[in-house]
């Protein structure tokens, strides 16, 4: 393996061009997953510079699958589509799958609190769902 460091213009000419062995990179999504699938696994974004199916994907099963998560006519075959449209990404290992773990990993000194349990899709890493607490403050004491 060799690793080199390139700066950011470089970086993001690199993926606009698929010249890259291997990223990490996210796909953003919603409750509601749209158009933007035809962006990330479509087979028309594959062969279009700039497009975020870093990946390449030409599959015909899963451009069907995206029209269908599209075209949902109602939430249940919304889920079910997306479901579908997930199995067959993961089963064909286009990606390694990271961040999904459902907890943050943070480093922090015990002087702030934040509510327990977190809202449904609050992120414990965010800083809007933590406040300083003066009784831990007071027992951890100053910084050293």
């Amino acid at each position: 393996v060799n690793v080199r460091t390139v700066d950011d213009p470089q970086y993001e000419n690199r993926l606009r061009n698929w010249d890259f062995d291997i990223i990490v990179a996210s796909w953003p999504e919603s409750l509601s997953p749209g158009n933007e699938q035809r962006d990330y696994w479509g087979t028309p974004a594959a062969d279009t510079p700039g497009s975020r199916n870093y990946v390449g994907i030409k599959n015909p099963a899963v451009d069907a699958l995206i029209e269908r998560v599209i075209f949902a006519k109602d939430r249940a075959e919304l889920i079910a589509a997306t479901r579908a449209l997930d199995r067959v990404l993961l089963w064909n290992h286009y990606v390694v799958p990271q961040f999904t773990l459902d907890k943050s990993r943070t480093a922090r000194w015990d002087r702030f609190n934040r509510q327990d349990p977190l809202p449904k899709y609050g992120a414990s890493a965010f800083p809007t769902v933590w406040w300083w607490d003066a009784e831990k403050a007071a027992k951890t004491g100053t910084r050293p």
